[in-house]
């Protein structure tokens, strides 16, 4: 079987189709590469969030840990701690302590899914870690 050349495979129709197909996928290809998109670029950016590391004691012996994750514009300490002091009586542990001793900055890492969602919505988001049955 004879290697035939691409001409008298696809024709020149074929040619100029896989030629703009190439052309068009560098050209996608390359703006991507670069950061360049047609998509708004304020929806390409991801919510950055601070992560807040929590221990507080239950009521029954043992420690709670969580992190309270919230948009990393938010400063307001008694905001964040408010927060924290919500899912604590979601648990049944209200009135438990939460402060600066329990609750220490972590650091900030991008959000994503549920958790973009949910600071959107509420302003937090709690990841379980320890002893939060």
């Amino acid at each position: 079987m004879k290697n035939k050349g691409f001409f008298k495979k696809f024709g020149m129709a074929g040619f100029a189709f896989f030629t703009l197909k190439g052309l068009l996928w560098l050209a996608v290809g390359g703006a991507a590469l670069f950061g360049f998109s047609s998509k708004n670029s304020s929806k390409m950016e991801q919510l950055k969030v601070s992560v807040y590391d929590t221990y507080v004691p239950k009521k029954q012996g043992g420690v709670m840990h969580f992190d309270i994750l919230v948009a990393s514009t938010e400063k307001d300490l008694q905001k964040i701690h408010g927060y924290g002091k919500e899912y604590l009586k979601s648990k049944g542990q209200d009135g438990q302590p939460l402060t600066a001793k329990e609750c220490r900055f972590c650091h900030i890492e991008n959000a994503k899914g549920a958790v973009e969602d949910s600071i959107t919505a509420k302003g937090y988001y709690i990841i379980e870690m320890e002893g939060c049955d």
